[in-house]
């Protein structure tokens, strides 16, 4: 379990992922403006969580190889088969003397069949699809509110509004302080960042 959280949630037209802000080493908390999400094609983001090279090394390397397919065919892969490659790169590494100890959450939204995506995959190449996931300690706080309050028709004000009850039950009972959380949307237009979350409390 990590320190670290990382949330997403599927709904019928586009996918909310968020990612706290802190980068943590041990009790210390080295940046308070991390950017733990990376996109990997203009319909698909990824939210890692794990040792600070091991993610960032990960997540350009599947970006950057998901870029190279779409130079030498001509489009890009349907965020699922994104998903699979990414979930066997992982897999060859484990049985490798490099192995990624990367945990990561994968939302997209595919354009040919309209349908919005969403997979938890951890650092042992485990992949399963979800409607909403939350990784961390923070996830034990939160997944009882998407358990009760999540709907699959929500709005993204209403998702949006979900979120924010999840990152505040983690600022009111995580001893952890995660006061920041970074979201992004992934609909049919794309990618779209939305305003940082803020728990209650704590100065924007």
């Amino acid at each position: 379990m990590s320190l670290e959280c990382l949330i997403g949630i599927k709904f019928n037209n586009f996918v909310l992922v968020a990612s706290d802000m802190s980068r943590l080493q041990s009790i210390i908390v080295q940046k308070s403006v991390d950017d733990k999400m990376h996109q990997l094609s203009s319909h698909l983001i990824m939210a890692v969580s794990g040792e600070a090279g091991d993610t960032t090394q990960f997540a350009e390397y599947i970006a950057k190889n998901i870029q190279l397919y779409k130079m030498r065919n001509g489009y890009e892969l349907a965020p699922a088969s994104a998903v699979h490659f990414t979930r066997h790169t992982i897999a060859n590494h484990l049985r490798s003397r490099e192995p990624y100890f990367v945990n990561s959450i994968m939302g997209g939204f595919d354009p040919d069949t309209n349908t919005p995506v969403l997979f938890y995959m951890d650092y042992l190449g485990s992949c399963v699809p979800l409607d909403y996931y939350a990784f961390g300690y923070g996830g034990m706080f939160s997944l009882g509110i998407m358990d009760k309050d999540y709907r699959p028709n929500m709005t993204k004000d209403e998702g949006y509004a979900l979120l924010k009850l999840c990152v505040n039950e983690i600022k009111r009972r995580f001893i952890v302080n995660l006061p920041k959380f970074r979201v992004r949307m992934v609909s049919k237009d794309g990618v779209k960042e939305l305003p940082v979350i803020v728990a209650e409390g704590e100065a924007p």
